[in-house]
């Protein structure tokens, strides 16, 4: 391919299907495979050397497509980095919906909350992830802030949940924000700052992960349990 042509390619998106709009499939920027295809790639290098070390150019010989199309769906490396970030928030939340969903029992509900949310955050790859996006705060404070305190977080789906408890008789609460994010806050059992700053070089096992949100558990149904009283 001449010069010419491949900054005609790189222009139009097409250097990695050049016959597309001969052959009807999708337009450039439209692909989601495509899409998912750079969003890995660019995980790999952004979780191998950060995000100020990590290059356009690296990212797209990762994902094996041509500069010319990565372009097409990202606007800069701050618009695929907010992207793969968005991307396993979402695939986090989606984990922790079914998880609230598939258990009416209170109790069983918030163990097996507590026990998602405590090994997701302390995974390797989940720190490393974050210990990223705090590096970058100053330069992109929206991505803290929706990682946190997005439409949908942690707080809203387990206050969902707590909502629908305090519905069918099963929990008392007066302040729903308040309550979820005590249960937030004693479940963490400190691991997740423990495993940020480094204090703690491994993720904890799975025995003290149930030990801390079984004690979780009891706790906050000692605090909102709704209390069954018997007439004499």
């Amino acid at each position: 391919m001449s010069e010419s042509s491949e900054k005609l390619a790189e222009t139009t998106g097409t250097l990695d299907c050049p016959n597309e709009a001969l052959s009807g499939r999708r337009a450039a920027g439209e692909d989601p495979a495509k899409r998912e295809q750079i969003i890995e790639g660019a995980k790999r290098v952004f979780m191998s050397v950060g995000f100020d070390a990590a290059s356009m150019n690296d990212i797209t010989r990762e994902a094996g497509v041509s500069k010319g199309t990565i372009y097409v769906y990202f606007q800069n490396k701050d618009d695929l980095f907010s992207a793969m970030i968005e991307k396993e928030r979402a695939l986090f939340l989606a984990t922790i919906r079914t998880v609230l969903a598939t258990h009416e029992d209170v109790k069983t509900g918030l163990y097996k909350f507590g026990v998602s949310f405590v090994t997701h955050m302390t995974d390797e790859k989940v720190i490393n992830a974050m210990r990223t996006v705090l590096g970058v705060r100053d330069r992109m404070p929206h991505l803290c802030q929706r990682f946190f305190k997005g439409p949908e977080n942690l707080r809203t789906l387990l206050q969902e949940f707590l909502a629908h408890q305090v519905d069918i008789g099963s929990l008392k609460i007066d302040d729903l924000d308040l309550a979820a994010g005590q249960f937030l806050d004693i479940s963490s059992g400190g691991f997740f700052k423990y495993r940020l700053f480094g204090t703690m070089e491994a993720a904890p096992p799975p025995e003290e992960i149930d030990r801390v949100i079984s004690g979780a558990v009891r706790v906050f149904m000692a605090a909102y349990g709704a209390r069954q009283t018997t007439a004499a």
